[in-house]
């Protein structure tokens, strides 16, 4: 069966699938639920965590929503971490961690947005320059 080529419409189902398990793998919870059933143990799985990691790449991450999910995704690719996903404290850490992260870089986003304002507000104006001369 060597040689098969996949339409191009199923590499573009293909890449839709893996996009959005990718970004699946930034929920913590989900982590959980796929080491509590033996998933993260099973070397066909581990495998595919690991071909899934082209995901890291600039042409691919840009379709990423949740950038986070390739830090999970490279974490995956340690077997004491799979191993350790199987505790719910573990993903409730994990979980609770990303909260505090958003949070403060939702905070510091803004400060800097407003900063930017305020040093825009500051600025003096140049005056225009026009095409026109003046006689």
């Amino acid at each position: 069966m060597a040689g098969v080529m996949e339409t191009e419409e199923q590499a573009r189902q293909r890449f839709q699938l893996e996009l959005e398990f990718v970004q699946c793998l930034a929920n913590p919870n989900y982590l959980n639920f796929l080491a509590q059933r033996g998933y993260l143990r099973e070397k066909p799985f581990v495998n595919y965590l690991k071909y899934l990691l082209y995901w890291k790449e600039p042409e691919y991450a840009k379709f990423l929503k949740y950038p986070h999910c390739l830090h999970m995704l490279e974490l995956l690719q340690y077997e004491h971490f799979r191993k350790e996903l199987v505790n719910a404290q573990c993903a409730k850490f994990i979980d609770e961690q990303q909260i505090l992260h958003w949070q403060h870089y939702s905070r510091k986003r803004t400060r800097l947005q407003q900063a930017l304002v305020e040093q825009q507000q500051q600025q003096p104006q140049a005056p225009s320059h026009g095409n026109t001369t003046s006689k």
